[in-house]
């Protein structure tokens, strides 16, 4: 599964969630109409209702909103590496070859969700093209309509016009049986139908009022970005509904500014001119701001406020309070959606050539920071915390000591905590002063002696130092190093190409803390015994391991403002063994090292963390 099914499989939480959202806007504004009654006339209320549900929608597809959420991840689980490892390791390994040889990406079997989400997009694209056409149809219809009738040039040709105006709209009149409508958003135009000069002129001049206090509002402007915003999202029907009522609010506007301060004939007038004019039109057409044109259904409902209008509330407390409640839904959807977890490891499946050959789509370092706590109760493997991108896969950096340390003692190249201790030469990495020194295991687990490291792994050799990385089901398995460089058995684990999780961190260290790795018992002994120890305040005794790395740029450089700070390992006490592993990459430059930085922040916090667990 690719970066691009995880994007479609966030594209579909994105559209789950902004219905959602629409459910509770539109449940809120009906909060709202019951308790304010003129919230309907606040068009502003409705187009923000809108765009908090469009809000909704693009919020869940930024890259890193599952970390404000408060409900567990959905684990993507792909089956491909289940039934490579029931194929059996013969099968598996044959498979992988196959990989290598004829490299293709898509030939991994993908989760039936991804090809729901790809249906997904593609019903997404197929209507929302359905919905553009129906608005282009829309506009050829109301140019033809231009283009079918009579322009009116002098405005005092119609008994709807009391006065020639400086800034009126193009009048055509047309031989149709339409609502008297304004459309263009850029070169407004003004229909009227020609049976409309049979009516009173006092009506023909209110309808005609009606039509310019759309103009004067900006009302086109308002309705294109309502449209615009039910089109983006067509499969919504609550955006629907809310556009639906944004037109109704810019109407009983148009009808308040008309009819203010009229007397009640006047405004029985209207009434009657609206009634009439319903009867004559053959329905409303789409994407224009029509007299009557918001239908029948809400008639009655409109002749009441006509004959008895309402004002608009100068009350601000409950504006304020449907503005708190539409943030709120935003807040509350994004706080509530589950994050999507994708977590497999075809390495240990099928071996590190299908890693490097059928995952070629495994994300870059992101640009937002990673950070990570992980804790896992080691006998029963509970997970008790989880926080942060704890399945974004990283250099181990220092960190990878333990095992190294447990290979060494395996094999006999390390004897015990001072043997052998070997003497710095000219040529090793020195990048610390500490490293300039002849060193043993316990100085050189203590100060991450690169190159102490580097000759046990070489004296190992490649094949039996592959074997025990792939025993170790350690991150991705791959030791090859960088590319073209023949360096893997000295950098594989330096900002190259083995990675590990914080959770296959924990996943290791449960192993190394129960034994259960094909190991000699000396190597775990010897290990822990050479491990930096300490003892908490409340009387646990953690042992653990740090490690400093930086990302690699795009040209090969190191990022050495955005380092990785890695601590990790276990604590004990009254029989009780916690394992963990933090994560915490520098925002921006910071003095000192990572690694001790992130083991400082941890134990600060971890007494009142085991305390209460």
């Amino acid at each position: 599964m690719s970066a691009f099914d995880l994007w479609l499989l966030r594209f579909l939480l994105a559209s789950c969630g902004c219905v959602v959202a629409g459910l509770g806007v539109w449940a809120l504004t009906a909060l709202c109409r019951r308790c304010v009654a003129e919230f309907s006339l606040q068009r502003s209320m409705w187009l923000l209702s809108q765009i908090t549900v469009v809000a909704t929608f693009l919020v869940i597809l930024l890259p890193h909103s599952e970390r404000l959420r408060v409900i567990p991840p959905i684990d993507l689980a792909d089956e491909t590496a289940a039934r490579l490892v029931a194929a059996g390791g013969t099968t598996a390994r044959a498979a992988a070859s196959t990989a290598v040889s004829a490299p293709v990406a898509g030939s991994i079997e993908r989760p039936w969700l991804a090809y729901g989400a790809q249906a997904w997009l593609l019903v997404y694209l197929l209507g929302l093209g359905y919905a553009g056409a129906r608005l282009l149809h829309a506009r050829r219809i109301l140019n033809g309509l231009c283009a079918a009738g009579c322009r009116v040039d002098a405005l005092n040709q119609h008994d709807g016009f009391a006065a020639t105006l400086a800034r009126a709209p193009a009048v055509i009149e047309v031989d149709a049986p339409i609502s008297p409508m304004l459309f263009g958003l850029f070169r407004p135009r003004l229909l009227l139908p020609r049976h409309l000069r049979g009516f009173d002129v006092l009506q023909q001049q209110m309808i005609v009022e009606h039509e310019l206090t759309h103009l004067r509002r900006r009302d086109l402007h308002w309705m294109s970005a309502g449209v615009l915003l039910q089109t983006l999202l067509w499969f919504n029907p609550f955006m629907r509904l809310l556009r639906a009522k944004l037109s109704w609010a810019q109407e009983l506007g148009c009808d308040r500014d008309v009819l203010r301060g009229r007397p009640q004939a006047q405004r029985k007038a209207y009434a009657a001119a609206l009634v009439a004019q319903l009867r004559m039109q053959r329905g409303p057409t789409p994407a224009a701001l029509a007299f009557g044109g918001v239908g029948a259904s809400t008639l009655a409902q409109r002749i009441a406020l006509i004959r008895q209008p309402g004002t608009a509330s100068r009350r601000p407390w409950g504006r304020c309070a449907a503005l708190a409640g539409l943030a709120g839904i935003v807040g509350a959807t994004l706080a509530f959606q589950p994050a999507l977890a994708w977590r497999i490891d075809p390495v240990a499946a099928a071996g590190p050539a299908l890693d490097k050959a059928l995952w070629p789509f495994t994300p870059a370092t992101p640009q937002g920071t990673i950070s990570c706590t992980e804790l896992v109760d080691a006998a029963s493997g509970e997970r008790l915390v989880h926080e942060g991108q704890c399945e974004q896969r990283v250099t181990p950096a220092s960190t990878f000591n333990i095992p190294v340390s447990l290979m060494g003692y395996d094999s006999g190249i390390l004897r015990d905590e001072h043997t052998p201790k070997l003497p710095y030469r000219a040529g090793y990495v020195n990048w610390n002063p500490s490293w300039r020194a002849a060193t043993d295991p316990t100085s050189w687990l203590k100060n991450s002696v690169l190159w102490y490291a580097q000759q046990v792994t070489l004296q190992l050799g490649a094949a039996r130092f592959q074997r025990y990385v792939k025993d170790f089901h350690y991150g991705n398995h791959d030791v090859a190093g960088d590319a073209g460089k023949d360096n893997g058995l000295t950098l594989s684990w330096v900002s190259s190409s083995l990675k590990i999780s914080p959770v296959e961190q924990v996943a290791f260290l449960r192993n190394v803390v129960n034994r259960e790795l094909p190991l000699t018992a000396k190597a775990y002994d010897m290990t822990l015994r050479i491990m930096q120890s300490d003892t908490l305040a409340n009387g646990w005794e953690v042992h653990g391991k740090t490690g400093t790395a930086s990302p690699v740029l795009p040209d090969g450089r190191d990022d050495e403002a955005h380092q990785y700070g890695w601590f990790v390992g276990w604590a004990k006490k009254d029989g009780r063994t916690i394992v963990f592993a933090r994560l915490a990459q520098d925002p921006q430059r910071q003095t000192g090292a990572a690694g001790p930085r992130a083991k400082a922040a941890f134990l600060r916090d971890l007494p009142a963390r085991l305390d209460a667990l």
